[in-house]
Protein backbone atom coordinates (compact mmCIF):
# COMPACT_ATOMS: atom_id res chain seq x y z
CA UNK A 1 0.00 0.00 0.00
CA UNK A 2 1.28 3.60 -0.22
CA UNK A 3 1.78 5.73 2.33
CA UNK A 4 -0.29 9.07 2.57
CA UNK A 5 1.84 11.96 1.71
CA UNK A 6 2.61 13.88 4.69
CA UNK A 7 3.23 18.01 4.05
CA UNK A 8 6.59 19.42 3.82
CA UNK A 9 5.91 21.43 7.41
CA UNK A 10 4.33 18.58 9.34
CA UNK A 11 6.14 18.23 12.56
CA UNK A 12 8.38 14.97 12.61
CA UNK A 13 6.35 12.05 14.76
CA UNK A 14 7.54 8.93 16.23
CA UNK A 15 5.28 5.93 16.68
CA UNK A 16 5.92 4.33 20.09
CA UNK A 17 4.13 0.20 20.83
CA UNK A 18 4.60 -0.61 23.80
CA UNK A 19 2.01 -2.36 25.94
CA UNK A 20 3.53 -1.05 29.63
CA UNK A 21 2.18 2.62 30.13
CA UNK A 22 5.80 3.97 32.24
CA UNK A 23 8.04 2.72 29.46
CA UNK A 24 5.70 4.95 26.74
CA UNK A 25 6.19 7.55 29.13
CA UNK A 26 9.78 7.88 29.40
CA UNK A 27 10.07 7.59 25.74
CA UNK A 28 7.44 10.24 25.31
CA UNK A 29 9.11 12.43 27.56
CA UNK A 30 12.78 11.78 25.89
CA UNK A 31 11.12 12.25 22.19
CA UNK A 32 9.54 15.31 23.25
CA UNK A 33 12.42 16.90 24.79
CA UNK A 34 14.19 16.52 21.38
CA UNK A 35 11.39 18.46 19.49
CA UNK A 36 9.60 15.70 18.45
CA UNK A 37 5.72 14.58 17.86
CA UNK A 38 5.02 11.39 19.93
CA UNK A 39 2.08 8.83 19.14
CA UNK A 40 1.50 5.79 21.12
CA UNK A 41 -0.20 2.15 20.54
CA UNK A 42 -0.62 -0.41 22.39
CA UNK A 43 -0.47 -3.37 20.85
CA UNK A 44 0.03 -4.71 16.95
CA UNK A 45 -3.43 -4.54 15.59
CA UNK A 46 -3.50 -0.53 17.29
CA UNK A 47 -0.39 0.07 15.51
CA UNK A 48 -0.84 -1.29 12.25
CA UNK A 49 -4.26 0.44 12.14
CA UNK A 50 -2.24 3.73 13.18
CA UNK A 51 0.59 2.96 10.48
CA UNK A 52 -2.42 2.74 7.74
CA UNK A 53 -4.32 5.70 8.47
CA UNK A 54 -1.20 8.48 9.34
CA UNK A 55 2.25 9.16 8.02
CA UNK A 56 5.40 9.03 10.80
CA UNK A 57 9.16 9.39 10.27
CA UNK A 58 10.24 6.52 12.55
CA UNK A 59 8.27 3.42 14.31
CA UNK A 60 9.76 2.08 18.21
CA UNK A 61 8.23 -0.99 19.16
CA UNK A 62 8.28 -3.05 21.68
CA UNK A 63 9.28 -7.31 21.30
CA UNK A 64 6.59 -8.55 23.59
CA UNK A 65 3.11 -6.95 22.56
CA UNK A 66 -0.55 -8.98 24.59
CA UNK A 67 -1.44 -9.63 20.47
CA UNK A 68 1.97 -10.68 19.42
CA UNK A 69 5.36 -9.61 18.57
CA UNK A 70 7.08 -6.38 17.68
CA UNK A 71 8.10 -8.42 14.91
CA UNK A 72 4.64 -8.48 13.25
CA UNK A 73 5.16 -4.57 13.31
CA UNK A 74 8.55 -5.10 11.84
CA UNK A 75 7.35 -7.32 9.11
CA UNK A 76 4.31 -5.01 8.51
CA UNK A 77 6.22 -1.77 7.83
CA UNK A 78 8.73 -3.62 5.80
CA UNK A 79 6.03 -4.77 3.57
CA UNK A 80 3.81 -1.72 3.34
CA UNK A 81 6.27 1.56 4.08
CA UNK A 82 9.15 0.90 2.83
CA UNK A 83 10.64 4.42 3.60
CA UNK A 84 9.95 4.41 7.19
CA UNK A 85 12.79 3.22 9.66
CA UNK A 86 11.46 0.75 12.32
CA UNK A 87 13.21 0.12 15.78
CA UNK A 88 13.01 -2.70 18.38
CA UNK A 89 13.36 -2.61 22.10
CA UNK A 90 13.85 -6.12 23.34
CA UNK A 91 15.22 -7.45 27.03
CA UNK A 92 18.65 -7.32 27.97
CA UNK A 93 20.33 -10.02 26.89
CA UNK A 94 18.08 -11.51 24.34
CA UNK A 95 20.82 -11.99 21.09
CA UNK A 96 18.27 -13.84 19.50
CA UNK A 97 15.14 -11.35 19.23
CA UNK A 98 17.74 -8.30 18.32
CA UNK A 99 19.10 -10.86 15.08
CA UNK A 100 15.50 -11.90 14.12
CA UNK A 101 14.33 -8.33 14.23
CA UNK A 102 17.10 -7.34 12.48
CA UNK A 103 16.49 -9.94 9.63
CA UNK A 104 12.82 -8.77 9.62
CA UNK A 105 14.21 -5.40 8.33
CA UNK A 106 14.03 -3.28 11.34
CA UNK A 107 16.90 -0.09 11.70
CA UNK A 108 18.05 -1.08 14.66
CA UNK A 109 17.51 -1.71 18.73
CA UNK A 110 17.77 -0.50 21.96
CA UNK A 111 17.88 -3.28 25.03
CA UNK A 112 15.95 -2.81 28.07
CA UNK A 113 16.68 -1.43 30.89
CA UNK A 114 16.52 1.55 28.32
CA UNK A 115 19.72 3.76 28.25
CA UNK A 116 18.10 7.25 26.95
CA UNK A 117 21.82 7.75 25.43
CA UNK A 118 21.28 4.97 23.13
CA UNK A 119 17.73 5.45 22.42
CA UNK A 120 18.32 9.57 21.20
CA UNK A 121 21.44 8.37 19.32
CA UNK A 122 19.77 5.37 17.26
CA UNK A 123 16.32 8.26 16.91
CA UNK A 124 18.82 10.65 15.44
CA UNK A 125 20.64 7.79 13.03
CA UNK A 126 16.74 6.89 11.91
CA UNK A 127 15.91 10.48 11.16
CA UNK A 128 19.25 11.21 9.39
CA UNK A 129 18.69 8.34 6.99
CA UNK A 130 18.84 9.65 3.44
CA UNK A 131 16.02 10.35 0.78
CA UNK A 132 17.01 8.99 -3.10
CA UNK A 133 19.26 11.42 -4.22
CA UNK A 134 22.24 11.09 -6.37
CA UNK A 135 25.02 8.66 -5.15
CA UNK A 136 27.87 9.99 -3.32
CA UNK A 137 31.24 9.54 -4.35
CA UNK A 138 33.53 7.05 -2.17
CA UNK A 139 37.11 6.21 -1.66
CA UNK A 140 38.75 6.35 -4.57
CA UNK A 141 36.78 8.33 -6.79
CA UNK A 142 34.23 5.60 -7.33
CA UNK A 143 30.28 6.25 -7.54
CA UNK A 144 29.18 2.83 -7.28
CA UNK A 145 29.45 -0.98 -8.48
CA UNK A 146 30.38 -0.56 -12.53
CA UNK A 147 28.54 -2.85 -14.56
CA UNK A 148 25.00 -4.40 -15.80
CA UNK A 149 24.98 -7.95 -15.31
CA UNK A 150 22.12 -9.31 -13.39
CA UNK A 151 24.74 -10.29 -10.49
CA UNK A 152 25.97 -6.22 -10.26
CA UNK A 153 22.37 -5.16 -10.99
CA UNK A 154 21.47 -7.61 -7.79
CA UNK A 155 24.02 -6.42 -5.45
CA UNK A 156 23.14 -3.01 -6.09
CA UNK A 157 19.68 -3.18 -5.16
CA UNK A 158 21.18 -5.36 -1.51
CA UNK A 159 23.57 -2.26 -1.42
CA UNK A 160 20.00 0.28 -1.69
CA UNK A 161 18.59 -1.84 0.97
CA UNK A 162 21.72 -2.32 3.62
CA UNK A 163 22.56 1.65 3.47
CA UNK A 164 18.76 2.39 5.44
CA UNK A 165 19.29 -0.23 8.25
CA UNK A 166 22.01 -0.95 11.25
CA UNK A 167 22.13 -4.33 11.20
CA UNK A 168 25.75 -5.66 10.79
CA UNK A 169 26.80 -7.06 7.58
CA UNK A 170 28.59 -10.00 6.61
CA UNK A 171 30.23 -9.61 2.85
CA UNK A 172 31.68 -12.74 1.45
CA UNK A 173 33.53 -12.91 -2.32
CA UNK A 174 36.99 -13.90 -3.33
CA UNK A 175 39.89 -11.68 -3.04
CA UNK A 176 39.65 -8.83 -5.15
CA UNK A 177 35.88 -8.94 -5.98
CA UNK A 178 35.01 -5.67 -4.21
CA UNK A 179 34.04 -6.26 -0.70
CA UNK A 180 35.80 -3.30 0.83
CA UNK A 181 34.04 -1.11 -2.34
CA UNK A 182 30.78 -2.45 -1.15
CA UNK A 183 31.02 -1.66 2.34
CA UNK A 184 31.99 1.70 1.59
CA UNK A 185 29.04 2.37 -0.16
CA UNK A 186 26.32 0.81 2.28
CA UNK A 187 27.93 3.49 4.70
CA UNK A 188 28.17 6.07 2.42
CA UNK A 189 24.23 5.70 1.38
CA UNK A 190 23.15 5.18 4.89
CA UNK A 191 22.34 7.61 7.73
CA UNK A 192 26.04 7.53 9.03
CA UNK A 193 27.19 9.10 5.94
CA UNK A 194 28.61 12.34 7.53
CA UNK A 195 30.58 9.84 10.08
CA UNK A 196 33.85 7.86 9.73
CA UNK A 197 34.28 5.08 7.92
CA UNK A 198 37.07 3.00 9.44
CA UNK A 199 38.75 0.03 7.66
CA UNK A 200 40.54 -2.76 9.34
CA UNK A 201 42.64 -5.59 8.30
CA UNK A 202 42.39 -8.02 11.04
CA UNK A 203 45.35 -10.75 9.86
CA UNK A 204 47.59 -7.70 9.42
CA UNK A 205 47.63 -6.89 13.27
CA UNK A 206 49.68 -8.70 15.93
CA UNK A 207 47.59 -10.89 18.73
CA UNK A 208 49.61 -9.21 21.21
CA UNK A 209 48.57 -5.85 20.12
CA UNK A 210 44.88 -6.67 19.36
CA UNK A 211 43.06 -5.17 22.23
CA UNK A 212 45.13 -2.07 22.40
CA UNK A 213 44.21 -1.09 18.84
CA UNK A 214 40.51 -1.95 18.69
CA UNK A 215 39.69 -0.54 21.97
CA UNK A 216 42.35 2.17 22.86
CA UNK A 217 44.76 2.32 25.88
CA UNK A 218 45.56 4.48 28.84
CA UNK A 219 48.97 6.13 29.05
CA UNK A 220 51.31 4.08 31.38
CA UNK A 221 48.87 0.88 31.00
CA UNK A 222 52.12 -1.13 29.54
CA UNK A 223 55.57 0.00 28.50
CA UNK A 224 55.82 2.11 26.10
CA UNK A 225 52.09 3.99 26.68
CA UNK A 226 53.25 7.34 26.85
CA UNK A 227 49.75 9.09 26.00
CA UNK A 228 45.95 7.83 26.06
CA UNK A 229 45.31 6.64 22.37
CA UNK A 230 41.81 5.77 21.00
CA UNK A 231 41.29 2.18 19.32
CA UNK A 232 38.94 1.23 16.45
CA UNK A 233 36.44 1.76 17.88
CA UNK A 234 36.79 4.86 19.31
CA UNK A 235 37.98 6.28 15.34
CA UNK A 236 34.85 4.46 14.19
CA UNK A 237 32.25 6.09 16.75
CA UNK A 238 28.62 7.69 14.84
CA UNK A 239 30.20 5.83 11.93
CA UNK A 240 31.27 2.71 10.48
CA UNK A 241 34.08 0.24 11.29
CA UNK A 242 35.03 -2.43 8.65
CA UNK A 243 36.37 -5.80 9.91
CA UNK A 244 37.93 -7.16 6.41
CA UNK A 245 39.32 -10.41 6.59
CA UNK A 246 37.22 -11.44 10.56
CA UNK A 247 38.10 -14.64 10.06
CA UNK A 248 42.27 -14.31 11.23
CA UNK A 249 40.56 -12.60 14.51
CA UNK A 250 42.23 -15.33 16.92
CA UNK A 251 39.60 -16.87 19.76
CA UNK A 252 40.48 -14.38 22.48
CA UNK A 253 39.94 -11.60 20.79
CA UNK A 254 36.54 -12.46 19.43
CA UNK A 255 35.13 -13.35 22.89
CA UNK A 256 36.04 -9.16 23.45
CA UNK A 257 35.02 -8.00 20.31
CA UNK A 258 31.59 -9.98 20.99
CA UNK A 259 31.17 -8.31 23.91
CA UNK A 260 31.77 -4.66 22.83
CA UNK A 261 28.92 -5.25 19.72
CA UNK A 262 26.77 -6.83 22.13
CA UNK A 263 26.77 -3.83 25.18
CA UNK A 264 27.69 -1.20 22.71
CA UNK A 265 30.64 -0.02 25.20
CA UNK A 266 34.23 -1.11 25.40
CA UNK A 267 37.12 -0.42 27.97
CA UNK A 268 40.76 1.19 27.35
CA UNK A 269 43.40 -1.00 28.53
CA UNK A 270 44.58 0.22 31.56
CA UNK A 271 41.31 2.40 32.21
CA UNK A 272 38.85 1.48 34.87
CA UNK A 273 35.63 2.68 33.09
CA UNK A 274 33.99 1.85 29.98
CA UNK A 275 33.25 4.42 27.22
CA UNK A 276 29.96 4.48 25.28
CA UNK A 277 30.34 3.48 21.33
CA UNK A 278 27.93 4.32 18.51
CA UNK A 279 29.55 1.66 15.57
CA UNK A 280 27.90 -0.20 12.57
CA UNK A 281 30.35 -3.37 11.89
CA UNK A 282 30.00 -4.57 8.46
CA UNK A 283 32.87 -7.59 8.63
CA UNK A 284 34.30 -9.47 5.24
CA UNK A 285 36.01 -12.51 4.57
CA UNK A 286 37.26 -14.98 1.69
CA UNK A 287 37.01 -17.72 4.13
CA UNK A 288 33.87 -19.77 4.96
CA UNK A 289 32.86 -18.66 8.51
CA UNK A 290 29.97 -21.09 8.39
CA UNK A 291 32.42 -24.06 7.87
CA UNK A 292 34.99 -22.23 10.91
CA UNK A 293 32.13 -22.18 13.29
CA UNK A 294 31.83 -26.15 12.76
CA UNK A 295 35.63 -26.65 12.77
CA UNK A 296 35.66 -25.06 16.47
CA UNK A 297 37.81 -21.54 14.99
CA UNK A 298 35.09 -19.18 14.80
CA UNK A 299 32.45 -18.18 17.68
CA UNK A 300 29.24 -19.38 16.49
CA UNK A 301 27.22 -16.64 19.25
CA UNK A 302 30.06 -13.91 17.06
CA UNK A 303 28.94 -15.43 13.73
CA UNK A 304 25.66 -14.50 14.76
CA UNK A 305 25.87 -11.09 15.81
CA UNK A 306 28.13 -10.36 12.40
CA UNK A 307 26.26 -12.24 9.88
CA UNK A 308 22.70 -10.74 10.49
CA UNK A 309 22.50 -10.23 6.64
CA UNK A 310 25.02 -11.61 3.88
CA UNK A 311 25.91 -9.76 0.89
CA UNK A 312 27.86 -11.80 -1.50
CA UNK A 313 29.89 -10.00 -4.20
CA UNK A 314 30.21 -12.17 -6.99
CA UNK A 315 33.48 -13.08 -8.64
CA UNK A 316 34.28 -11.32 -12.26
CA UNK A 317 33.80 -14.62 -14.00
CA UNK A 318 30.49 -14.65 -13.54
CA UNK A 319 30.04 -11.23 -15.09
CA UNK A 320 32.04 -11.26 -17.79
CA UNK A 321 29.86 -9.07 -19.80
CA UNK A 322 31.23 -6.35 -17.73
CA UNK A 323 34.47 -6.86 -18.57
CA UNK A 324 34.77 -4.11 -21.49
CA UNK A 325 33.03 -1.43 -19.28
CA UNK A 326 35.24 -1.92 -15.98
CA UNK A 327 38.36 -2.43 -18.52
CA UNK A 328 37.27 1.02 -20.58
CA UNK A 329 36.95 2.83 -16.84
CA UNK A 330 40.18 1.52 -15.68
CA UNK A 331 42.12 2.22 -19.00
CA UNK A 332 40.32 6.16 -18.23
CA UNK A 333 41.57 6.69 -15.11
CA UNK A 334 45.25 5.37 -15.90
CA UNK A 335 44.61 7.88 -18.73
CA UNK A 336 44.03 11.02 -16.17
CA UNK A 337 46.69 9.79 -13.77
CA UNK A 338 49.44 10.53 -16.92
CA UNK A 339 50.80 9.08 -19.53
CA UNK A 340 50.05 7.34 -23.09
CA UNK A 341 47.26 4.27 -22.49
CA UNK A 342 47.01 2.67 -26.01
CA UNK A 343 43.28 1.03 -26.16
CA UNK A 344 42.66 -2.39 -26.25
CA UNK A 345 42.80 -4.01 -29.48
CA UNK A 346 39.20 -6.45 -30.18
CA UNK A 347 40.98 -9.41 -29.86
CA UNK A 348 42.56 -8.49 -26.47
CA UNK A 349 39.33 -7.50 -25.27
CA UNK A 350 37.71 -10.89 -26.27
CA UNK A 351 40.94 -12.57 -24.43
CA UNK A 352 40.05 -10.96 -21.39
CA UNK A 353 36.33 -11.28 -21.57
CA UNK A 354 37.47 -15.58 -21.67
CA UNK A 355 40.13 -15.68 -18.97
CA UNK A 356 38.52 -16.63 -15.32
CA UNK A 357 40.21 -14.01 -13.61
CA UNK A 358 40.94 -15.68 -10.49
CA UNK A 359 42.22 -11.94 -8.87
CA UNK A 360 39.02 -10.68 -9.53
CA UNK A 361 38.87 -6.85 -10.38
CA UNK A 362 41.77 -6.54 -9.12
CA UNK A 363 44.02 -8.36 -11.06
CA UNK A 364 41.94 -6.78 -14.08
CA UNK A 365 43.60 -3.21 -12.97
CA UNK A 366 46.88 -5.44 -12.50
CA UNK A 367 46.89 -7.00 -15.92
CA UNK A 368 45.91 -3.32 -18.04
CA UNK A 369 48.64 -1.63 -16.05
CA UNK A 370 51.11 -4.31 -16.88
CA UNK A 371 50.01 -4.49 -20.39
CA UNK A 372 50.53 -0.53 -20.94
CA UNK A 373 54.14 -0.92 -19.92
CA UNK A 374 54.62 -4.20 -22.37
CA UNK A 375 52.42 -2.74 -25.16
CA UNK A 376 54.56 -1.72 -28.18
CA UNK A 377 51.72 -0.73 -30.70
CA UNK A 378 48.86 1.57 -31.17
CA UNK A 379 46.87 -1.04 -29.39
CA UNK A 380 47.32 -3.61 -26.63
CA UNK A 381 47.39 -6.73 -27.96
CA UNK A 382 46.71 -10.34 -26.17
CA UNK A 383 50.35 -10.96 -25.81
CA UNK A 384 50.90 -7.73 -24.04
CA UNK A 385 48.19 -9.32 -21.22
CA UNK A 386 50.38 -12.16 -20.14
CA UNK A 387 47.13 -14.29 -19.32
CA UNK A 388 47.82 -17.18 -17.78
CA UNK A 389 47.05 -20.16 -20.33
CA UNK A 390 44.74 -22.64 -19.57
CA UNK A 391 45.30 -25.97 -17.97
CA UNK A 392 45.50 -28.65 -20.64
CA UNK A 393 44.21 -32.73 -19.95
CA UNK A 394 48.15 -33.95 -20.08
CA UNK A 395 49.68 -31.14 -18.11
CA UNK A 396 50.96 -33.00 -14.70
CA UNK A 397 48.31 -33.29 -11.59
CA UNK A 398 45.34 -32.14 -14.35
CA UNK A 399 42.99 -35.07 -13.66
CA UNK A 400 40.47 -36.05 -16.65
CA UNK A 401 37.46 -34.99 -14.82
CA UNK A 402 34.43 -32.74 -15.41
CA UNK A 403 35.43 -30.08 -12.94
CA UNK A 404 36.77 -27.62 -12.17
CA UNK A 405 34.28 -27.04 -15.14
CA UNK A 406 35.86 -24.23 -17.07
CA UNK A 407 39.16 -26.64 -17.05
CA UNK A 408 36.73 -29.32 -18.70
CA UNK A 409 35.07 -27.17 -21.13
CA UNK A 410 38.17 -26.07 -22.38
CA UNK A 411 39.66 -29.50 -23.15
CA UNK A 412 36.55 -30.84 -24.81
CA UNK A 413 36.83 -27.62 -26.72
CA UNK A 414 40.58 -27.95 -27.61
CA UNK A 415 40.36 -31.54 -28.66
CA UNK A 416 37.35 -30.78 -30.59
CA UNK A 417 38.96 -27.95 -32.76
CA UNK A 418 42.41 -30.24 -33.37
CA UNK A 419 40.15 -32.78 -34.96
CA UNK A 420 38.73 -30.35 -37.04
CA UNK A 421 42.17 -28.90 -38.19
CA UNK A 422 43.66 -32.44 -38.41
CA UNK A 423 40.68 -33.27 -40.81
CA UNK A 424 41.01 -30.29 -43.21
CA UNK A 425 45.09 -30.38 -42.94
CA UNK A 426 45.03 -27.32 -40.50
CA UNK A 427 42.95 -24.78 -43.44
CA UNK A 428 41.28 -22.79 -40.48
CA UNK A 429 39.05 -21.59 -42.91
CA UNK A 430 37.49 -25.31 -43.63
CA UNK A 431 37.72 -26.00 -40.10
CA UNK A 432 36.28 -23.45 -38.60
CA UNK A 433 33.15 -23.82 -41.41
CA UNK A 434 33.28 -27.45 -40.13
CA UNK A 435 33.04 -26.26 -36.47
CA UNK A 436 30.49 -24.27 -37.41
CA UNK A 437 32.13 -20.95 -36.41
CA UNK A 438 33.30 -17.68 -37.60
CA UNK A 439 37.05 -17.86 -38.81
CA UNK A 440 38.10 -15.50 -36.50
CA UNK A 441 35.85 -16.75 -33.65
CA UNK A 442 38.32 -19.68 -34.20
CA UNK A 443 41.25 -17.55 -34.33
CA UNK A 444 40.30 -15.83 -30.83
CA UNK A 445 39.41 -19.89 -29.26
CA UNK A 446 42.77 -21.44 -30.57
CA UNK A 447 44.76 -18.08 -28.95
CA UNK A 448 42.99 -18.68 -25.81
CA UNK A 449 43.50 -22.26 -26.01
CA UNK A 450 47.61 -21.92 -26.68
CA UNK A 451 47.06 -23.96 -29.95
CA UNK A 452 49.67 -22.79 -32.70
Amino acid sequence: MNRPERRSAAKTTVLVVDDEADIRELLDLTLLRMGLGVAGASSVAEAIALLKTQTFDLCLTDMRLPDGEGLDVVRHVTANCADLPVAVITAHGSTENAVAALKAGAFDYVSKPLSLEQLRTLVKSALNLPQKAPPKPVAGGAYGLLGESPPIQYVRAMIEKLARSQAPVYITGESGSGKELAARLIHAGGARREGPFVPVNCGAIPENLMESEFFGYRKGAFTGADADRDGFFHAANSGTLFLDEVADLPLPMQVKLLRAIQEKRVRKVGATAEDAVDVRIICATHQNLAMLVESGKFRQDLYYRLAVIELRMPPLRECREDIPLLAGAILARLSEEGGTVPPLARSALDALIAYDFPGNTRELENVLERAIALSGSEEIQPDDLQLAPPKLADEPGVPNAKWPLQEYLDRIEREAILEALDKTRFNRTAAAKLLGITFRALRYRMERLGIH
